[in-house]
């Protein structure tokens, strides 16, 4: 059935029926008198009292002794609940980083490590690249001598295990936001396991933001006597600081939903009180697209007379850090800051003020297609457990409100959650950096989520046709360690190396 175009029209399920549009809607008293949205609602206290008002605040002894008396402590809690930035500092406080040692944070995103990172330094009252530093592809804010705390890719630490591959240095180590299951993550979360078969001393913590705690806990056990008080690995669950939040659907169908993040902006910032506006779109160029629409609007109102204002900032993965850091800065009682963003900003980072949320319904991932050996980026419809999370942005410093441009019928058939990017990648890096890494049968590796069997086969193809590896297998010398040493794709370092 074509969808209907007109006017965005939005209902609440358990209201009188559909029938509620963004610019019909009347706000309550209640609304009318609410304060206004601050960056951050604990500015006026010191930077310790900051820390205290975190949930996870209230677990900090009993999170040190469960890392004391387990390999594997695996973490869930709700985006905010304070976990990527205080259990580093209780780790350091409770001298896990004395004689040398490192505390070591992984996180997905290049802009959540370099966040986190500064944030830990401003609670510390250290100097960014001293005492805590971040290491990101093409940009190492370390000192080797100095830096105890520190905040790096799950890519750049598969990378280091090339060097050091028990992680010598690593007292502790937590995998943050694990649930987003990126290529590097489970290939991280894979050879952790082997490394504490090695390094009874290295403790792991991988922290989640979903309930899937049962099957990282079992993953890592080394306990197989059937004898739980012999358990290895254990569940910690971090109760998050989160106000009920409003879901709006579609009464209908929208033809263009880029067209509708606009329409559904503009309404909501002429009609409801203070608050800042999240919109999750799915790629760079949408995103830049409704940031120019935006700005446009913006400016039509403001010769209108409308006292105001707002201000448009893009947030994606390839956007430049110092653009991306933008979204955190404060901005004035008289503007409202509006974020366009892929969902890079559904679970990696936190941004203060979010009050409404517009959720498009889709998201771009990388897809491999075996029997074209071809992978794309593909637009499909979002998971279950991506729009929960996209909706409770809106939920952390006061009650609101998302709107999801899909009908409730759609919401209902989505998959529960999104297929782990193991398996439904080009294998061939993989398989490359696990032989550099000296696992030389990769069918037998310790996989989090098994891959598929021809796409393997079809990796292993590919690396031998490349000359990276021998008939048997194995890692050729020396052209199979050069391009493993490339952060590239295998075709691209390949043509790297012959171009030279």
């Amino acid at each position: 059935m074509a969808a209907p175009v007109g006017p965005v029209k939005f209902w609440k399920p358990g209201s009188e029926g559909p029938g509620v549009s963004v610019s019909e809607e009347r706000q309550s008293p209640a609304e009318s008198s609410a304060v206004t949205v601050i960056y951050n609602p604990y500015a006026s206290l010191s930077i310790e009292q900051q820390r205290q008002k975190l949930p996870v605040f209230k677990l900090r002894n009993h999170i040190l002794y469960l890392v004391e008396n387990y390999q594997t402590l695996v973490i869930i809690g709700e985006t905010g609940c304070g976990k990527s930035t205080q259990i580093p500092n209780y780790l350091a406080e409770a001298g896990w980083t004395a004689e040398g040692r490192v505390v070591g944070v992984t996180q997905p995103r290049r802009v959540a490590a370099v966040s986190v990172a500064g944030r830990v330094a401003d609670e510390r009252g250290a100097v960014l690249g001293h005492e805590v530093g971040y290491c990101i592809r093409f940009d190492d804010c370390t000192d080797p001598q100095a830096t105890r705390i520190k905040f790096l890719t799950d890519g750049m630490l598969v990378r280091e295990m090339m060097a050091d591959p028990l992680l010598t240095r690593y007292s502790v180590l937590m995998l943050d936001e694990a649930h987003e299951r990126t290529l590097y993550t489970d290939i991280a979360i894979g050879l952790l396991k082997k490394v504490q078969k090695k390094r009874g001393d290295l403790r792991l913590i991988v922290a989640s933001a979903t309930l899937d705690a049962e099957k990282f806990r079992d993953f890592f056990n080394q306990n197989d006597t059937g004898d739980p008080s012999k358990d290895t690995s254990v569940i910690l669950t971090v109760e998050g600081r989160t106000f009920p939040v409003d879901i709006f659907y579609l009464q209908s169908p929208v033809p263009d939903y880029v067209k509708s993040t606009v329409e559904t902006t503009m309404k909501i910032h002429q009609m409801e009180n203070d608050g800042d506006i999240l919109a999750f779109l799915t790629g760079q160029e949408e995103v830049e697209t409704v940031v120019s629409m935006l700005i446009e609007q913006a400016r039509a109102l403001a010769r209108t007379g409308m006292k105001k204002h707002l201000r448009v900032l893009p947030m994606y993965a390839g956007l430049p850090s110092p653009e991306q850091l933008k979204v955190f800065e404060r901005v004035p009682h008289t503007v409202r800051k509006v974020i366009v963003a892929t969902n890079i900003a559904e679970t990696s980072i936190t941004v203060q003020g979010i009050v409404f949320v517009i959720d498009c319904g889709f998201v771009k991932l990388r897809a491999y297609n075996p029997k074209t050996a071809i992978e794309c980026l593909v637009v499909v419809p979002v998971s279950k457990a991506s729009a929960n999370q996209r909706a409770g942005r809106a939920g952390r410093n006061r009650s609101g409100k998302c709107y999801r441009l899909y009908t409730e019928e759609d919401f209902e058939k989505l998959p529960k959650s999104t297929v782990p990017e193991m398996q439904r990648s080009n294998l061939a890096p993989v398989i490359l950096q696990l032989k550099a890494l000296g696992i030389d049968n990769v069918l037998r590796f310790p996989f989090l989520s098994p891959p598929p069997a021809q796409s393997m086969v079809q990796a292993l193809e590919l690396l031998y046709a490349l000359g990276g590896l021998d008939m048997h297998c194995r890692l050729t010398e020396p052209l199979g360690m050069r391009i493993a040493e490339f952060p590239l794709n295998p075709m691209f370092a390949k043509m790297l190396l012959e171009s030279g």
